[in-house]
């Protein structure tokens, strides 16, 4: 089964808000991408305004609508507040009507995302927001560690999709741990429960062009999000050749 390459388009917005005006330009990168055959862009907004802000979410949804078949991603924290031009993830969603909705427990101390939910916790929170996507149309994914039992209580509250956060196996595989085969089987055996559940499952965090063969070997995986190391190879090697290289690894 083909894995969908979804780009996450944050850090080519990090590099032009260091500058003022709009280079690169967010939505010309889009268009390369999923002119290249990526089947789909993903966009992460953080209330502080770090990278992708409100205005680009809407020019990438109308953007993703020209190419049928592609679909739109957003992801994020459903309990950030609103800030400044930021309206709050699920305002954003509404507007735009993405075809997929990612929750995500960040927070704006965080650098970057680093755990998933716990839904021990967090369940009588997210179920009327899976409530809320699902009457909008909007696919949600939960992001999550490789825990069955975790992953058991998204299906419980209607999820549509778990997003397996893969900050640890990247980092195994980048020290070749000697844990990394029992790890990779951890992830496996998270993406079989998931789908044993009615689950779809995605991936996403630190997946590379050296990791992925590996973790391609996961069960069940209907797409990755790819945005750190997707950019810094495309400074490497060129959009085009970067595109040719994930599109290969995740046929």
């Amino acid at each position: 089964m083909t894995i969908a390459l979804s780009v996450n388009l944050n850090k080519i917005a990090l590099i032009r808000n260091s500058r003022e005006g709009n280079y690169p330009n967010v939505v010309d990168f889009g268009k390369r991408c999923l002119d290249g055959g990526a089947q789909g862009l993903t966009v992460h907004p953080r209330p502080d305004g770090r990278h992708i802000r409100p205005h680009d979410i809407h020019a990438l949804r109308t953007l993703v609508s020209d190419y049928p078949g592609t679909e739109f991603n957003i992801e994020g924290n459903p309990f950030a507040p609103a800030q400044g031009d930021y309206p709050g993830l699920l305002a954003l969603v509404e507007h735009t009507r993405p075809h997929q909705c990612t929750l995500v427990p960040d927070s704006d101390s965080q650098l970057t995302s680093d755990h998933g939910f716990d839904l021990t916790q967090h369940r009588q929170q997210i179920q009327p927001i899976v409530a809320k996507l699902k009457a909008l149309s909007v696919r949600s994914s939960l992001f999550m560690d490789p825990v069955i039992e975790q992953i058991a209580l998204c299906a419980d509250i209607g999820g549509d999709r778990i997003e397996l956060y893969t900050g640890p196996f990247a980092a195994a595989h980048q020290a070749q741990s000697t844990t990394l085969n029992s790890l990779l089987e951890t992830y496996q055996q998270a993406a079989k429960a998931a789908h044993a559940l009615g689950l779809g499952v995605n991936a996403g965090h630190d997946l590379n062009l050296n990791n992925m063969p590996m973790f391609k070997q996961v069960p069940h995986l209907a797409e990755v999000s790819i945005g750190h190391a997707f950019t810094v190879d495309s400074l490497l090697m060129g959009i085009e050749h970067t595109l040719k290289a994930y599109l290969d690894i995740c046929a």
